[in-house]
């Protein structure tokens, strides 16, 4: 092999190491700085919704209701229970003193501390008279109730029903306000967790200091 042959394959092979430590730093660099950006927005998301850790220690959560149409439900968790959040129409509301003398609590004496805010012991059970905020299981053994909305009678309702929940286990039904009919295995209307509106769109469930 002659000297040209030798400084070339040096050359060749010092270019081809440099060119591996480049890849390599580049790399690692990549690496490093993509931890840096996850290190940064963790925090920075964390901060708009509580962890999960935290949701089962019961922190509260903020809800955007603004695109709730009349008629409509949201659901969302809270201290791992379905709350119910439902944007009653004006029928709706006129309904709920229809049936009071079919309901077993209609304003909502029973465990009122427990199951009923001050704030929510009316006519409504709620704040605003077109939002229901209630925690969707029955009082009875835990199930949850399905909507059954429409009004008329219906397999398992009655003739004069108003809208409202039937329970599908054994049969307990609750108006448009979460209270529960007379002569059902439900012992309770259903519950409404703390809540407070920090805008006119947006509530928070799991806290009610400024209610």
């Amino acid at each position: 092999m002659t000297q040209a042959s030798v400084n070339s394959s040096l050359v060749d092979s010092e270019g081809a190491t440099v060119d591996q430590q480049k890849r390599n730093w580049i790399v690692t660099t990549c690496a490093v700085g993509g931890a840096g950006v996850a290190a940064v927005a963790v925090p920075f998301v964390s901060t708009f919704q509580p962890s999960e850790r935290a949701r089962a220690a019961g922190a509260a959560v903020e809800v955007d209701i603004s695109a709730l149409k009349p008629g409509e439900k949201l659901t969302v968790e809270w201290r791992g229970k379905p709350v119910w959040i439902i944007k009653r129409t004006p029928e709706q509301i006129a309904a709920l003193t229809k049936a009071e003398n079919q309901l077993a609590d209609p304003h909502s004496k029973r465990k009122p501390e427990e199951l009923t805010p001050a704030y929510a012991r009316n006519d409504n059970r709620s704040i605003k008279p077109e939002v229901m905020v209630a925690v969707g299981i029955c009082s009875h053994l835990g199930c949850s109730p399905v909507d059954k909305f429409q009004t008329g009678g219906q397999a398992s309702l009655p003739d004069d029903w108003q809208g409202g929940f039937l329970c599908p286990c054994h049969g307990s039904t609750f108006d448009m306000a979460g209270r529960v009919y007379k002569n059902k295995p439900a012992p309770d209307n259903l519950e409404v967790p703390p809540h407070m509106y920090l805008s006119e769109s947006r509530l928070l469930i799991g806290e009610d200091k400024k209610a």
